[in-house]
């Protein structure tokens, strides 16, 4: 009972974001097959599965990186979104991940960082950890990115994901859905990097995605200092959903899938059981 109360609490925090529920879940049955072990085995055998989670994260963000990077245009120039790094996975991230190998590869030009309102997640995170690899990059407010685009400064988007639906929609951090629509009003290529385990195949599409809604105080204030009137009504989804219409890629750790996506991610499927059946290090 207590085990299931926990995990069930880890679930409730964040659920738009299916890695959560797919790591608590290899967690809980590393938990319940060694319950008839004494507490120090039990212990044990938890830190190693842990210890193997990660592995497997770090591997996999290596294998992103690579292949997005082969995706990349000449000389990218490339607009990303949120934080999608060594700060928010097991390696090297994601789409900051294809960043990295794109700009050891001299394949990468520029970055832009969308600030990401209203936690700032991209002026916060991910301009340190460019600043950290040396890449070159510039902080925009998220409202230039469209004009950013239409003045032919960016060839490529990419983003993470935090869920992906057997159709290929994609849940990621609210303003992503905007950036699609842009990339496509704009006839830029807009790439979505996650591994495997962020797909939901029981899932048909993204209308049948949690989205997590945040506190107003996020959006009325700024480091404790208030910028909105008080009282003020204040609607903030921590994420949207993008068509996969819009998508032109989603770059994993298995490799790039291309539309129709049912198809391609439904590939995936029977490996990916098989994988949390049987964990390895890919």
């Amino acid at each position: 009972a207590s085990l299931e109360r926990v995990s069930n609490l880890f679930r409730s925090t964040r659920p738009t974001a299916v890695n959560l529920f797919w790591a608590v879940d290899r967690m809980r049955r590393t938990a319940l097959d060694a319950a008839t072990h004494s507490p120090r085995t039990l212990a044990e055998r938890i830190l190693t599965e842990a210890k193997a989670i990660h592995g497997e994260d770090e591997e996999q963000c290596r294998v992103i990186g690579v292949a997005g990077s082969k995706i990349l245009p000449n000389a990218a120039m490339v607009l990303t979104h949120c934080n999608t790094g060594s700060l928010a996975t097991g390696g090297d991230g994601t789409a900051l991940s294809v960043l990295k190998v794109a700009w050891e590869s001299h394949m990468l030009k520029h970055v832009y960082v969308d600030e990401t309102r209203p936690l700032l997640q991209g002026a916060r995170l991910t301009a340190w950890e460019l600043q950290q690899l040396g890449i070159p990059f510039t902080l925009i407010t998220d409202s230039t990115a469209a004009f950013l685009l239409q003045q032919g400064k960016v060839n490529a988007v990419i983003i993470g994901a935090d869920r992906i639906t057997a159709n290929g929609d994609v849940a990621n951090k609210v303003g992503s859905y905007g950036l699609a629509v842009q990339a496509k009003y704009h006839g830029v290529p807009f790439f979505v990097a996650a591994p495997t385990t962020t797909i939901d195949f029981a899932m048909e599409s993204g209308k049948e995605i949690p989205i997590e809604q945040r506190s107003g105080m996020e959006v009325t204030e700024i480091a404790g200092i208030r910028i909105a009137p008080p009282g003020v009504e204040v609607y903030s989804p921590a994420f949207d959903i993008t068509p996969h219409e819009l998508v032109s890629a989603i770059v994993t750790d298995r490799g790039v899938l291309r539309a129709p996506y049912r198809e391609s991610l439904a590939s995936l499927k029977q490996e990916r059981t098989s994988l949390e059946r049987h964990p390895r290090k890919v």
